[in-house]
């Protein structure tokens, strides 16, 4: 038997994905990818422009877009139904948050930007932990028991 005759338990799932599964997929998506902007927008600054610390500049840069694996990989995952990928999903929302805090106490533009960023987190969590979202993942309660 081929590895395409046996799916594994996450890909045999027949019915359509659900729309709050697709949605959170889909903010997961948009968080890592505005990551990825930041990032590239402080490396390329940090390389181009006069920043006052360049490594600390560049440094920052690539950490951005390191982390922004953690939900590019979780949107990914969500979207094929993978049951490991509602961990890193809710991970990215928690770390979301205080980010969204800091933000909001800020006394500048970057206020709506928190308010932004607040929004997506929570939705993002509601979606997550949505019965249906777990249910159509695969993922079962205490003692196997679906939830």
């Amino acid at each position: 038997m081929s590895p395409q005759q046996n799916p594994t338990p996450e890909t045999t799932d027949t019915e359509p994905r659900p729309g709050r599964l697709t949605a959170a997929a889909a903010l997961t998506a948009l968080e890592g990818a505005a990551l990825v902007v930041g990032g590239v927008y402080l490396l390329v600054m940090g390389l181009t422009g006069h920043p006052d610390d360049r490594g600390q500049a560049v440094t920052g840069g690539v950490t951005l877009i390191v982390l922004a694996l953690l939900p590019l990989l979780a949107a990914r995952g969500l979207l094929l139904r993978r049951s490991w990928s509602r961990g890193p999903a809710i991970i990215t929302q928690i770390m979301a948050l205080p980010v969204a805090y800091n933000l909001l106490r800020a006394d500048s533009i970057a206020i709506p930007g928190g308010i932004a960023l607040a929004v997506v987190a929570v939705a993002t969590l509601v979606l997550i932990l949505n019965p249906e979202t777990t249910r159509a993942l695969g993922i079962t309660g205490p003692g196997g028991l679906r939830e």
